[in-house]
């Protein structure tokens, strides 16, 4: 079974789309297996973070724009690839160091996830973009 989720961002931030798999999963009878999600694009990340407290993705979001601030910073002097706005190469980074699939196993048609915890588009350009996920569930024999 093989889909592919689009999910629109409203700029730089986690957006939460577990319910959406999850109905998905339960709309094509998933039952036994693993379900690989991967994103077909290279200034976002997908994350599997806690999804109770808002609190969680705001310091994140916040901690990975001081790791890897905007090309106009001072300390990113460095960069070469900037003609695609101070965002760009930044992005870049941030998506070279989260993953960008993910694995899940799934059992009895759920996905086996933890209490609190939800799949999300890392989106790490400050414009909003229209981003592909491919998910492809592969059941047990």
């Amino acid at each position: 079974m093989q889909t592919t989720f689009s999910l629109r961002s409203n700029g730089s931030g986690l957006y939460e789309f577990t319910p959406s798999v999850a109905g998905w999963l339960a709309d094509e009878g998933a039952d036994n297996g693993l379900l690989t999600l991967f994103v077909r694009h290279t200034s976002c990340s997908l994350l599997i973070q806690e999804n109770a407290d808002p609190d969680v993705q705001v310091d994140l979001r916040a901690f990975f724009e001081r790791l890897v601030p905007s090309s106009d910073h001072p300390s990113m002097s460095y960069l070469i690839h900037t003609y695609e706005g101070p965002d760009d190469m930044p992005a870049h980074i941030k998506s070279a160091l989260l993953p960008v699939s993910l694995s899940i196993p799934v059992s009895n048609g759920q996905m086996v996830l933890g209490t609190w915890q939800g799949i999300y588009l890392v989106e790490h350009r400050a414009r909003p973009h229209l981003r592909q996920v491919a998910a492809h569930f592969l059941r047990d024999r």
